[in-house]
């Protein structure tokens, strides 16, 4: 998972800060994040998901589809 957050991060050309503002949390949180030094909550995974156009589970690294799924009709 760490991998996974500093890959999509620069992928995109964006640095600790840009998406620190995003999760709303410090530049230093998101780097503990990133580092494995903090576990990052599951509300931080969900707004990840949704910033970067992917799925939770290829954030953790349970599957390598960087595609979202599709959502689920009511």
């Amino acid at each position: 998972m760490l991998s996974r957050l500093r890959e999509l991060r620069e992928d995109n050309d964006l640095n600790q800060t840009e998406i620190a503002k995003v999760l709303n949390v410090s530049q230093r949180t998101y780097s503990s994040y990133e580092t494995g030094d903090r576990t990052i909550p599951y509300t931080a995974l969900i707004k990840l998901a949704r910033f970067y156009n992917t799925s939770v589970d290829y954030i953790l690294s349970i599957t390598d589809q960087t595609k979202p799924y599709p959502p689920q009709k009511k």
